[in-house]
């Protein structure tokens, strides 16, 4: 029996690549111990780890003896065998399939009934295949099925798979003439338990496999769909061009998938599956039918965003109006969506309400593990670059007035009577606000908002006073808190009562951050207004007065003499300094500000030693010349920065 040391070292003489015990299993076992496997340089081995503080683990220790217990995980090697390892009375069986080019992504242990030989292990995989007409290779999305209790066939298949069978995944968006987008490639897979063990509710992730257009889809599959597929007609090749048709001949007993158990069938082991059996598996390990989505269609779309989804986790939120599951989806760019499923008419006909989009890394870098920990409430986040925790509700985000709370439509937060907490479904209050379905203020608020304006008036408004200069552009930034809510903007001239709706044109144009004055007028002086409005309700979030400078009040400041400005390219520069200045950013702007004024200044003292070096050729060779009168600079604004 060989170390890990000596395996490791008799990786790299043969010049093998990867020859670390890389630790692909990492499972509890029980409440002492963890169970864990690792590559141990391309010959696997697993080992029982005791949980506790130590200082160093010696891998040498690790050896091949396990127990009785049945313990299943899956590694992969090589890219062409799916390794699944059957530990019994301290022997090991390795038992294999060969897939063309597949890329494993999870593995699921669902039982079938009652009976514990009935259980089946749910493989989820995309690999390349020609499917179709299709002469050319493209990724599919996979789902594999195999019997827990399989240990190859007595003749044929001998420490193969039996049992496996595979159907395509599909998560697409219908389109017109019958041509639907795919997402194709399989990222990650969340299994949702219910009350039903046998019936969980699979949650998973896809890309799109094409360079040019780019997306992301969350798709729902059920287990009753999942199992008619593999109940169907099997694939078969036939006709002149070789193509795929379903399987119309006789089908051997037992039917292929099939696991041996004494509740249907009562053979004991599939090594006592009959010959005819084995062939047709082993010819036979497709289904025709693919799996299609509950509602055939997902239930979560991204395109045109700068990132695509890398993983997810669900969690099951108890809220005042019954269950609702709430999704954390990773990005490629180190980000998590906060999506929450909600019905509209039947639990069938889902609505995804987008309640957060959270940075994690400071840097863009793409989520490559998620795990979820509803005990203490926190969602574990892992990437190339580290490591990191974020709770699963933070409730003070949004807002702190009831309608806020209550159009958030979270389920994990409910208004209190004062502020905006944790919702506890054994907590009995009265003054508890919550409204996931509808997201109503009008009804869960209409009370308490009738008394807060009656004391607080406009207390809680934002107040913000800008400039800006004639002729120049403006951005009045304001944001709502929800995703859903629509923005639109109220002017009021200075001394006026009346206030008047602001439509986009060509001067002006509402975007997602503000109001866009392409160019400013005296006209546009003035207090402006930013409402959101969701579900009927209006919410006033941004009182905003835009102040316009005319351009006659900076002549000073243009035509100040300035010694040294003799480069008609520095006058163009002031503009966006002096704006900086009268509409102060952050601490940490002002130094980026000053620093980026500095540079420019010594560029610019590089450009006119460069010009008065060519003045002085220039004289030398008896040239006239004329000397033209520069617009000045304000750098004197500068020196007291």
């Amino acid at each position: 029996m060989f170390s890990v040391h000596k395996l490791m070292l008799f990786c790299s003489l043969s010049l093998q690549k990867e020859c670390s015990n890389f630790i692909k299993v990492l499972q509890p076992f029980n409440q002492t111990h963890l169970y864990v496997c690792g590559t141990g340089a391309f010959h696997p081995v697993c080992a029982y780890v005791e949980v506790g503080k130590r200082p160093e683990v010696n891998t040498s220790h690790i050896s091949y003896y396990f127990s009785v217990y049945c313990y299943w995980s899956t590694l992969v090697l090589a890219k062409l065998f799916l390794l699944y390892y059957v530990f019994l009375f301290f022997c090991v069986n390795v038992l294999f399939v060969v897939l063309p080019d597949p890329r494993f992504i999870s593995v699921h242990l669902i039982p079938e009934s009652d009976n514990s030989e009935d259980d089946k292990i749910y493989l989820f995989f995309r690999e390349n295949a020609i499917d179709g007409e299709q002469i050319s290779k493209a990724t599919h999305a996979r789902i594999g099925q195999l019997c827990k209790n399989d240990f190859g066939g007595h003749r044929s298949l001998v420490n193969k798979w039996t049992t496996f069978l595979k159907a395509r995944l599909i998560c697409s968006v219908p389109g017109l003439n019958g041509i639907d987008t795919h997402f194709d490639e399989l990222q990650d897979v969340f299994l949702m338990s219910s009350k039903d063990p046998k019936n969980p509710i699979i949650y998973a992730v896809f890309t799109t496999s094409s360079n040019i257009f780019k997306g992301s889809a969350v798709c729902m599959y059920g287990m009753a769909d999942i199992r008619r597929v593999f109940l169907g007609p099997y694939a078969h090749r036939d006709g002149p061009n070789y193509q795929w048709v379903p399987f119309l001949g006789r089908v051997p007993y037992p039917r292929p998938g099939t696991c041996p158990s004494k509740t249907f069938d009562g053979f004991e082991s599939t090594k006592d599956f009959p010959d005819d059996v084995i062939t047709f598996a082993r010819s036979h390990p497709a289904m025709y039918n693919p799996v299609f989505p509950i509602n055939n269609r997902p239930i979560i779309i991204k395109t045109d965003v700068d990132y695509q989804f890398t993983q997810i986790v669900v969690d099951r939120v108890e809220a005042e109006d019954g269950q609702y599951d709430v999704m954390f989806i990773g990005t490629d760019m180190g980000t998590v969506l906060k999506v929450v499923s909600i019905p509209r008419g039947t639990w069938h006909d889902l609505e995804e309400v987008l309640l957060e989009e959270m940075t994690v890394f400071r840097e863009p870098t793409a989520i490559t593990a998620m795990e979820l920990s509803t005990k203490q409430q926190q969602l574990y986040l892992g990437s190339a670059i580290g490591v990191s925790q974020m709770p699963l509700h933070r409730c003070d985000v949004y807002g702190k007035a009831c309608a806020e709370c209550c159009l958030a439509r979270d389920p994990y937060c409910a208004w209190d009577g004062s502020q905006c907490s944790r919702y506890f479904p054994t907590a009995k209050r009265r003054t508890r606000r919550q409204d996931i379905r509808n997201g109503d203020p009008l009804t869960q608020c209409s009370d308490l908002q009738h008394h807060a304006d009656e004391a607080d008036g406009e207390r809680g408004l934002l107040d913000k006073t800008v400039y800006g200069v004639e002729n120049s552009s403006s951005l009045l930034e304001c944001s709502p808190k929800s995703q859903r809510a629509l923005i639109y903007w109220q002017f009021q001239r200075h001394g006026e009562d009346r206030k008047e709706e602001i439509k986009s044109d060509e001067r002006v144009l509402g975007t997602e951050q503000g109001l866009l004055i392409r160019t400013l007028h005296q006209k546009d002086s003035g207090v402006y207004y930013c409402h959101a409005v969701e579900h009927g309700f209006i919410q006033t979030l941004l009182r905003l007065t835009l102040n316009v400078i005319p351009t006659e009040h900076l002549d000073d400041l243009l035509h100040r003499d300035t010694p040294d400005s003799n480069d008609p390219a520095n006058g163009k520069m002031w503009y966006r300094d002096f704006l900086s200045l009268i509409n102060p950013p952050s601490p940490n702007s002002v130094d980026q500000l000053c620093e980026q004024v500095w540079k420019r200044e010594r560029k610019q003292r590089r450009q006119k030693a460069n010009l008065k070096w060519k003045l002085l050729q220039e004289n030398k060779k008896g040239r006239n010349h004329r000397t033209h009168e520069m617009q000045r600079v304000p750098r004197s604004v500068w020196h007291g920065l």
